[in-house]
C-alpha cells in the first residue's frame, strides 16, 4: 500500500492549495485524474480494503487543500481515529481523538489554525468523502453507512445545501464579485439579485459548503421564513462556532458584537437566502437586520428584484453595500454560459439522456444549444427538464418540442397530467392544499382535510414528486410535504384565476376551515 505521505506530496504537485474560494467541478476532476494516475491508481476500480478507500478518499477530499490539513490527513494514526469511529459510527469520538492528537503535536496545530479553515468542517467533509468512495466498493464492510454529522452546518438545511450544489457549476463572475467586496471593504452587505430560477439559493448554497459559514435560508413553503426563527438559528450558530457566553436571549446586534470580539483578525460571514420569502409586519428592517455592523462582519444575501418600498434594508452612511444583479443585460453571456455548462455537466452524468439524444441523432452541441435556448437562462426548468427527459417523459417531443421558458414548462406538465379533466379535480385540490397551508403539511391530515384515503393521496403526491418535498418527522414518525420552489407555488396560485379553479379553490378553503373547526371543538 502506498505511503499516505507520498500521497499528500503529489495532491500538493498536481493541485497546490487554491487562492480562490470557489474551484470548479471540472478542474477538481482533472486534477483528481492526474493524481490517481501519478500514484498507478484506477480511477474507477476501487479496491475495497479499508487503506484503499481511505486512500481515494483523501485524493477526492484533498484536491486544492492547504498543506497543513493534507498532514494531518496523512498520518496513519488520523486514519485509524477515522475507521474507529466510522465502524462505530461515533463521528465525535474522531473529532475528540484528532483534537488530542493535535494537541501533542503543536506545529501542525499552529499549522492548521494559521490557515483559518473551519476545522470541524474538514473533518465532516472528509467523512462525507469517504463514504462516497465506500459505497462505490458496495462491500458489505461499509455498511450500514454512518450519519457522519458534526453539525458543522444547520440541521435543518444541510439536506438543501448539498440538494443546491451536487451539480452546481459555473458562476465564477458572481463569486469574484463577492469576494472583492469581502477583500476590499472592512464590513458590509453584498446582495446577489435575481429572477426565480436563477440559481439564487444555489450559490448562497455552494458558498456556504466551501466556506462552512453561518446561513440561513428563507423557505417560505416550509414556515422558514420569519425573523423569529432566523434570530434563533443565526444565535445558536454564534454562539457555537465562537464559545459566546451570557448569549442565549442576545439579539443579533449584541450577537454580531459579542462575535466580533473573537474574530482575531479573521472575517465573519453570514449568507441569508431568499429575503424576498421573509413574512414580517411592519417597515423595520427585513430580519430585523442591523443598520450597522462591527468591522470584519458581513452579509451575503440573495433576494429576488424589488422596488425600494419593497427594499426594506436601511443602512447607515457608513455601512458599506453593494449587489450584482443577475438580471441585468450586463450578465445574460455569462448566464448562457453558465447554463450551458450546467446541461454539458448533466450530459456527462446521465446515460439516458445520452441514449435520448442518440435515438433523435441530435448533436451534443446542438442538444446544449436549444435547451440554453429554451430555458431562458433558468436553472430551475433544466432541474425539472433534464431529468424528465432521462427518465422518458418527452419521448414523443422533438427538441424544438420541448417547452419554451419556466412557465411553459409548468403548463405542459399540467396539461400531460390531465390536470383541467373532472375526473382529476381531487388531484387538483390536494395541490392546493399544499398551497394554502403555508407550512409543511402531514398525509394524514390532507386525506382528513378531503375525506381521502391517505394510499390515495400518497400516490398524487408520488406523481407530483420533482414539485412536492417530504420531509420525514423522526419523532412523530410522519412524512410532511411542502412545495419544494417557490416559482411553482406561484403558477398553482394563479390556476385559480380560471373559473374552474377558482371554484376548485374556494372548495379547499371551505374544507381547510371546516377540518380546523372539528380540531378546536
Amino acid at each position: 500500500m502506498i505511503e499516505f505521505a507520498a500521497i499528500t506530496s503529489v495532491i500538493s504537485k498536481y493541485a497546490p492549495q487554491a487562492s480562490q474560494i470557489i474551484i470548479k467541478q471540472a478542474q477538481k476532476n482533472e486534477a483528481v485524474i492526474k493524481v490517481l494516475q501519478e500514484l498507478k491508481l484506477n480511477p474507477t476500480q476501487i479496491p475495497d480494503d479499508v487503506d484503499a478507500v481511505y486512500v481515494y478518499a483523501l485524493v477526492r477530499y484533498g484536491i486544492f487543500k492547504p498543506d497543513a490539513i493534507l498532514n494531518l490527513f496523512r498520518e496513519r494514526v488520523i486514519k485509524d481515529y477515522f475507521w474507529d469511529a466510522y465502524s462505530n459510527n461515533t463521528p465525535s469520538k474522531f473529532v475528540e481523538n484528532t483534537k488530542k492528537f493535535l494537541n501533542q503535536n503543536s506545529e501542525l496545530k499552529t499549522q492548521i489554525i494559521n490557515t483559518k479553515i473551519n476545522f470541524l468542517g474538514e473533518l465532516e467533509e472528509f467523512g462525507e468523502v469517504f463514504i462516497v468512495v465506500a459505497k462505490q466498493t458496495k462491500a458489505s464492510r461499509y455498511q450500514p453507512y454512518p450519519d457522519w454529522n458534526l453539525d458543522v452546518y444547520p440541521k435543518e438545511f444541510k439536506a438543501l445545501i448539498f440538494e443546491k450544489t451536487r451539480l452546481f457549476c459555473g458562476r465564477d463572475f458572481v463569486f469574484k464579485a463577492i469576494q472583492k467586496f469581502f477583500t476590499t471593504q472592512p464590513k458590509g452587505y453584498f446582495t446577489v439579485v435575481g429572477d426565480a430560477g436563477m440559481g439564487k439559493s444555489a450559490i448562497a448554497a455552494k458558498y456556504v459548503l466551501a466556506t462552512k459559514v453561518p446561513c440561513y435560508f428563507n423557505i417560505f413553503a416550509e414556515g422558514r421564513n420569519k425573523p423569529e426563527k432566523f434570530l434563533a438559528s443565526i444565535r445558536q450558530q454564534l454562539i457555537k462556532r465562537y464559545s459566546l457566553q451570557n448569549a442565549d436571549n442576545a439579539d443579533l446586534r449584541t450577537l454580531l458584537q459579542k462575535a466580533s470580539e473573537e474574530l482575531k483578525g479573521q472575517k465573519l460571514v453570514i449568507v441569508v437566502d431568499a429575503l424576498d420569502e421573509v413574512e414580517q409586519e411592519g417597515n423595520s428592517n427585513l430580519l430585523d437586520l442591523p443598520q450597522n455592523l462591527p468591522d470584519g462582519v458581513y452579509f451575503l444575501l440573495t433576494r429576488r428584484p424589488y422596488n425600494q418600498k419593497a427594499k426594506r434594508l436601511n443602512l447607515s452612511p457608513d455601512t458599506p453595500i453593494d449587489e450584482l444583479d443577475l438580471t441585468k443585460s450586463d450578465y445574460t453571456v455569462l448566464n448562457r454560459e453558465d447554463v450551458k455548462e450546467y446541461i454539458y455537466l448533466f450530459l456527462q452524468n446521465d446515460h439516458q439522456l445520452r441514449i435520448w439524444i442518440n435515438e433523435r441523432n441530435i448533436s451534443e452541441d446542438n442538444l446544449i444549444q436549444e435547451i440554453a435556448v429554451k430555458s431562458e437562462n433558468n436553472f430551475i426548468y433544466l432541474r425539472y427538464l433534464l431529468p424528465g427527459i432521462s427518465e422518458g417523459k418527452y419521448n414523443d417531443l422533438t427538441l424544438k418540442g420541448l417547452p419554451q421558458g419556466l412557465h411553459d414548462y409548468y403548463t405542459t406538465h399540467w396539461n400531460r397530467m390531465g390536470m383541467d379533466n373532472e375526473s382529476n379535480e381531487k388531484k387538483v385540490k390536494i395541490l392546493y392544499i399544499l398551497v394554502e397551508r403555508g407550512e409543511p403539511i402531514s398525509l394524514n391530515m390532507i386525506a382528513a382535510i378531503l375525506d381521502e384515503d391517505e394510499y390515495d393521496v400518497k400516490s398524487v403526491l408520488n406523481d407530483w414528486i420533482e414539485y412536492v418535498t417530504p420531509k420525514v418527522n423522526e419523532e412523530e414518525r410522519k412524512t410532511y410535504y411542502s412545495i419544494y420552489h417557490r416559482s411553482f407555488l406561484e403558477f398553482l396560485k394563479g390556476q385559480d384565476k380560471f373559473d374552474k379553479n377558482r371554484k376548485l379553490f374556494r372548495e379547499v378553503n371551505k374544507s381547510m376551515a371546516n377540518y380546523m373547526a372539528k380540531e378546536i371543538e
